[in-house]
C-alpha cells in the first residue's frame, strides 16, 4: 500500500430521503459519485440513509429493513468504492441474528474491501427516537481504521454526545472523527428550543476536535420526515431534520458548513501536517494525567 498523504478531500452526503428504500440507496450512489468527480477521497453517508427515519415509532415489521454484512447493500457500496478508487462510510441497519440488529457504520476502502464495522455503542431512547427497541449496543468498542488516505474513526449520532468516544477513537491515532447522523428538531419545540439545541450539537462536537486534536467531520440528514417506508408513516407530528452538517478542524474552526434546508455535498481539506502543528502547540494529550482518571468508569462519584 502507498504511504498515505499529507492532505486528503473529504465529501459529506447531505441529504434527504423518500419512503422506497431502494431509491435511497441509489439516490446515495449518484451522490457519493459527483462528491467523487469534485475530488472527494473519503465520502460518509448520513446515518441510515436507505430509508426516513423509522425510529419514531416502535413496529417490530420494520426489522425487515435490516440486512445482514456483508448482504446486498455492502456488496453495491463496495463497488462503487472500487469503481471510484474512494474509501466510503456507510451507516447501515445491521441483521446480525434473527432479534439481534446493530446500527452499524461500515468502512470501505479504496479497493471496495471491507476495512471494518462500528457498531454504535450509544443507543438514545427518546420521544419519536426510540432506538432502543431495534438496535443492540455495540460490542466492537471504539476503533480507528488505516484507510487509503488515512487513519479514521466513525462513531455514530447518539454517540457524539459522550466524550469518551471520541476520545478513545482519538486515541487509537484516528486523524478524523466521522459521525453520520440522523438528529432534528420536534416541530413544537423548534421555536422554543430549536436553536439552543442546535448549538449545543454544533459545540460538542468542535469541542471534540479541540481536546483531542483531531478533525471532526458530522453529516447529517435534511428534510420533514415522518417515517415513511414505502407509504406507512409513524404516527405523531413528525420531525424536521436540521441538517448543519459540517467539518472543523484540531482548532474547531469550522471548514465547510451546509445549511439546514438543502440537500448538499459538503468538501473540505484534512491537512495532517497542520494537525500535527496545533498538536505540538495545545498538547492536551502529553498532559493528560491518566493515572488519576480511574473513576471515570464509574456511573457516579457518590
Amino acid at each position: 500500500m502507498d504511504s498515505p498523504p499529507d492532505k486528503f478531500r473529504v465529501g459529506l452526503i447531505q441529504m434527504s430521503t423518500t419512503a422506497d428504500p431502494d431509491q435511497n440507496l441509489q439516490r446515495a450512489i449518484e451522490r457519493v459519485r459527483h462528491a467523487a468527480a469534485q475530488g472527494a477521497q473519503i465520502v460518509c453517508l448520513p446515518e441510515l440513509f436507505q430509508t426516513q427515519y423509522f425510529c419514531q415509532r416502535e413496529d417490530a415489521a420494520l426489522f425487515d429493513l435490516a440486512e445482514p454484512i456483508p448482504g446486498p447493500s455492502t456488496a453495491k457500496l463496495s463497488t462503487v468504492a472500487k469503481q471510484l478508487g474512494i474509501v466510503l462510510i456507510a451507516s447501515l441497519f445491521e441483521k446480525r441474528a434473527a432479534g439481534v440488529y446493530h446500527n452499524t457504520a461500515v468502512i470501505f476502502d479504496k479497493d471496495g474491501a471491507v476495512l471494518g464495522l462500528y457498531r454504535k455503542m450509544h443507543i438514545p431512547d427518546d420521544p419519536l427516537y426510540y432506538e432502543k427497541f431495534y438496535f443492540t449496543p455495540g460490542d466492537l468498542g471504539f476503533r480507528a481504521f488505516d484507510t487509503g488516505v488515512g487513519r479514521v474513526g466513525t462513531l455514530v449520532c447518539w454517540d457524539q454526545w459522550y466524550p469518551e468516544g471520541a476520545r478513545l477513537t482519538a486515541l487509537q491515532g484516528a486523524h478524523v472523527l466521522f459521525y453520520p447522523t440522523a438528529i432534528g428538531w420536534h416541530p413544537a419545540e423548534k421555536a422554543e428550543f430549536g436553536h439552543a439545541q442546535h448549538d449545543a450539537w454544533r459545540t460538542i462536537q468542535r469541542a471534540h476536535a479541540i481536546a483531542n486534536g483531531v478533525y471532526v467531520a458530522v453529516v447529517n440528514r435534511v428534510g420533514f420526515e415522518t417515517g415513511d417506508i414505502r407509504g406507512k408513516s409513524a404516527p405523531g407530528a413528525g420531525l424536521e431534520f436540521w441538517g448543519g452538517s459540517f467539518l472543523c478542524d484540531p482548532f474547531g474552526r469550522v471548514i465547510a458548513e451546509a445549511s439546514h434546508d438543502k440537500e448538499e455535498i459538503l468538501l473540505g481539506e484534512v491537512d495532517i501536517r497542520a494537525l500535527e502543528d496545533i498538536r505540538r502547540n495545545w498538547p492536551f494529550l502529553r498532559d493528560r494525567r491518566i493515572d488519576s482518571y480511574a473513576p471515570i468508569t464509574s456511573r457516579l462519584i457518590d
